[in-house]
């Protein structure tokens, strides 16, 4: 997997990530059209997985909002947002978010991610977060990252093992989702694990 620092984004900051099908870049005002179609075509997929959603959710100013706080907190080292997109026609998949990096004695970050309805369970996610992986562990220099998923969420907890998290514990109510306090499973990976070969 290769990336590239400031390589001519249309963000005017972070990394390009490149995978065989997919490559990966910072969120862009150019965006919103296709993010925001990408959410509500997804909306009945989605809407289990994350915290409920508002009103505004998917409105241009939340989305330009977005954006200029992704690109403080990427200059500010305190996470880091993809978009996901499929390299044969530029059409967007989903995003992902390695945040909450903590510095220091930790040198951790926690991994979040999401994917359209249509493009769930071939294969984009597993590329896309090995590229982010390794792009954490690599250009990022951390040392460890987290990751949790509801405990009914199959496909999630799948993936997280395939790329080699290895699952850590249980988490009573620990994010509010859909609406509601929800429990957690917690997963963790090491750069010092064997996990390139499981991606």
């Amino acid at each position: 997997m290769l990336w590239s620092r400031r390589a001519l984004l249309p963000s005017g900051y972070g990394a390009r990530l490149e995978g065989q099908g997919v490559y990966l870049r910072p969120p862009a005002r150019l965006d919103f059209a296709a993010w925001r179609d990408l959410r509500e075509s997804s909306r009945d997929f989605l809407v289990r997985w994350e915290p409920t959603w508002t009103a505004e959710a998917h409105a241009r100013g939340t989305f330009v909002r977005r954006v200029k706080y992704a690109g403080e907190e990427w200059r500010t080292d305190q996470s880091y947002s993809f978009l996901i997109f499929r390299r044969e026609d530029d059409v967007l998949l989903g995003g992902i978010t390695l945040g909450q990096v903590r510095r220091g004695v930790a040198q951790t970050a926690s991994l979040g991610y999401w994917i359209g309805a249509g493009h769930a369970r071939r294969g984009y996610m597993s590329e896309a977060l090995g590229c982010v992986v390794s792009y954490g562990f690599g250009e990022l220099g951390l040392h460890r990252i987290e990751a949790a998923c509801l405990p009914h969420n199959e496909a999630s907890r799948g993936l997280l093992l395939k790329l080699g998290f290895r699952e850590e514990g249980r988490a009573r109510e620990y994010l509010r989702i859909d609406g509601r306090w929800q429990d957690h499973l917690l997963f963790g990976l090491l750069a010092g694990d064997n996990w390139r070969k499981k991606a």
